[in-house]
């Protein structure tokens, strides 16, 4: 083990958005959100929780523009997820039930501060599994559920697995977290040039968001910032049950598809397209669409989002 690569002072972390920055204790451990209210009094809008991907360098950067943008009519939340971001970052184990309890404490403080109302929610990619299994939980809780290029939906077998239990592969877990080498493999997976060639893959372009890149940089070198990401690429924050979850879920769903890049795979939607409460739209671009062309893609979002 490089015990120099311990005394590498990290680089300090901005805030992933200009808004005020939150920490709260969950059952999921010490976690962190963003908040912004909109300026005008009276907002008909509800609240809106956004969820960033996971990967070896999550946070809710991935989400800002969104953020940014619906800030100004509805009060907007967005949750680092453990691990990843200014949420605790311990030596523990990162699994769904993890993700979905921090994702339900969130929910509680929304609607806490506005009455308890239901609330609208988003999640990236993996972090669909997560609400959709919040909203299976709670369903009392999510008014509407947005997901963008989610997993679960490509043409790999389904998965119907028992509750609760997920894809994760302890032997590869133990190969990447063994000491004599561990510290070196995440060295190498948040090499500048992997964390580039990853959001390239992302976007399916080699033109990437270079202030997200930026961001990636600066949250692979935080304090235990490689425990979550071997949980990831050990397949334990996967749901093995995430079709069924899917299926049940009973609140409005929107489905948002990307057009390149590697998450363009939707042919397991089969599922459930035809179930009145979902809708999928194709929305050109790669996984994060709304870095690319943040007015085609909440005109397809804005209007899910304000039907009442």
């Amino acid at each position: 083990m490089n015990s120099s690569h311990h005394l590498t002072p990290a680089p300090t972390l901005p805030l992933a958005v200009a808004a005020e920055r939150i920490d709260i204790d969950s059952p999921a451990g010490p976690i962190s959100y963003y908040h912004a209210s909109p300026a005008q009094a009276a907002v008909m809008h509800r609240p809106l929780l956004l969820i960033h991907s996971v990967n070896a360098a999550g946070s809710a950067a991935e989400v800002a523009p969104l953020f940014d943008h619906y800030r100004a009519t509805r009060h907007v939340y967005a949750l680092d997820l453990p691990g990843f971001g200014f949420s605790n970052r311990a030596d523990r184990a990162y699994t769904p039930r993890l993700m979905t309890d921090a994702v339900l404490a969130l929910i509680d403080v929304m609607r806490k501060a506005s009455g308890g109302a239901a609330v609208d929610v988003l999640g990236v990619s993996l972090a669909a599994e997560y609400v959709a299994r919040a909203q299976r939980e709670a369903p009392h809780t999510i008014r509407r559920a947005v997901l963008v290029s989610p997993t679960g939906f490509s043409r790999a077998k389904r998965r119907y697995g028992a509750p609760g239990s997920t894809l994760g592969l302890p032997w590869l877990y133990k190969t990447f977290t063994w000491p004599f080498w561990s510290d070196g493999i995440y060295r190498n997976l948040t090499r500048p040039s992997v964390i580039r060639y990853f959001l390239q893959r992302t976007w399916g372009a080699k033109k990437i968001d270079e202030a997200l890149w930026r961001y990636n940089l600066l949250i692979t070198r935080q304090p235990g910032a490689k425990h979550a990401p071997f949980y990831f690429v050990s397949a334990f924050l996967f749901s093995a049950d995430i079709n069924t979850l899917y299926e049940a879920m009973d609140c409005p769903v929107c489905v948002t598809m990307a057009t390149r890049g590697d998450f363009t795979d939707y042919q397991g939607r089969t599922t459930v397209q035809t179930k009145p409460n979902w809708q999928f739209h194709a929305v050109e671009g790669g996984a994060l669409p709304y870095f690319e062309d943040l007015a085609a893609f909440t005109k397809v979002l804005s209007p899910f989002l304000d039907d009442f």
